[in-house]
């Protein structure tokens, strides 16, 4: 029985299978199977198995019921389970057949075996038939998208995107990028700044999620690899590995330090990052809405990597104790108040970037200042 429009259903078929990849016999399968489960559904009884053969060149249609063959043993559990008071029943006649009717349809039918009978095609059905195949088609269309999605945007996690605001919800920003929708979160914006519906954003394709709800782009413009990613873009050194980022850590819109070291010691790893007249680092810091950069030289030495970390303030001295992991850092008194910044973030960032906690002492005050540490960010 023909129940479908011909053209329109292997136009479909050809343009999933040419276009997305989806071969004919996967989408013809699935779409059989939700006739069969539509069928069920519309004029089944409980338990009945439902099987659908579906013919895409001629648009015929078969349903058929589907039994399991079963021996006198799934009977006596059954009566066994009756008398001990349980009310479930494992023999249904509308999911089984006994073996001894299943030969006399089939002579060599074995247990377990699914034998199969003709149930009547509805000729009201057409309808949902015709709806259940298009859901399906959809579906597998989605399916295809969501494919492409994870293909193309999941070898791109780690590099910058660009894209357009399209929305805005509950804080959180989602920026079309042509082919998908990503979302900015909240958390991983940089706090102060503001966007415009249709305004152009770069973020850090930070990774691609794949859940029941379909496919999430995340993105970030807070975390620390998209430091590093800009200034990949503007420093030809970095693109090749002459120099390398050792740390990043940032406090995002605001302040951020960036640790860095040349292969070549013909090269400045900061000057690199610098550029000439602070070209580069300026270019960085305006993406980033002004937050200001400390670029410095990492060191295999801890007390010259405590130095540099705590520039642009000049230090005197730096005494290590290693059993403590504390660095005692002393500088001259009109150089205090710039070690440890506004708020202890110099002195805050410098302990996060090389992992020593460190105390600030004036050579003309006995006074310490020790700000709260965390593990360095390595990226």
């Amino acid at each position: 029985m023909a129940l479908f429009d011909l053209k329109s259903m292997n136009a479909a078929l050809d343009e999933l299978q040419q276009e997305r990849g989806i071969s004919r016999d996967s989408v013809v399968e699935a779409i059989a199977t939700a006739l069969a489960a539509a069928y069920r559904r519309e004029y089944g009884k409980r338990g009945q198995i439902v099987r659908a053969t579906f013919n895409p060149t001629t648009g015929d249609l078969e349903f058929r019921q589907a039994k399991i063959v079963v021996d006198e043993s799934l009977v006596r559990k059954d009566d066994e389970n009756m008398r001990e008071g349980d009310e479930r029943s494992h023999f249904n006649p509308e999911q089984h057949i006994m073996l001894e009717d299943a030969r006399r349809i089939k002579r060599d039918a074995q247990i377990d075996e699914e034998i199969s009978f003709p149930l009547e095609t509805r000729d009201d059905f057409g309808r949902i038939a015709a709806q259940a195949a298009k859901q399906v088609i959809m579906q597998k269309v989605r399916e295809a998208e969501r494919a492409s999605i994870i293909a193309e945007y999941g070898q791109r996690e780690g590099e910058i995107v660009t894209g357009h605001v399209q929305r805005f919800e509950r804080g959180n920003l989602y920026i079309d990028l042509g082919r998908a929708t990503a979302i900015l979160p909240y958390d991983e914006q940089i706090p102060g700044e503001r966007y415009r519906q249709g305004e152009r954003v770069r973020a850090l394709l930070l990774r691609v999620d794949e859940g029941v709800r379909g496919t999430f782009i995340r993105l970030s413009r807070s975390h620390p690899r998209f430091l590093t990613k800009l200034f990949e873009a503007e420093v030809p050194e970095m693109a090749t590995h002459i120099v390398e980022v050792k740390g990043i850590v940032r406090e995002p819109g605001s302040r951020a330090k960036i640790a860095v070291h040349s292969t070549d010691e013909h090269i400045d790893p900061v000057g690199s990052l610098v550029g000439q007249r602070g070209v580069r680092v300026a270019v960085v810091t305006s993406e980033l809405g002004g937050e200001k950069i400390d670029v410095v030289e990492w060191s295999e030495r801890a007390g010259d990597y405590v130095k540099e970390a705590l520039k642009p303030a000049q230090i005197l001295d730096v005494t290590l104790f290693e059993e403590e992991n504390r660095a005692e850092v002393l500088v001259a008194e009109d150089q205090q108040s710039l070690a440890i910044g506004r708020g202890g973030q110099n002195v805050r960032l410098a302990a996060r970037l090389t992992g020593w906690k460190i105390d600030i002492k004036s050579a003309g005050n006995t006074e310490q200042v020790t700000p709260e540490t965390t593990e360095p960010e390595i990226v």
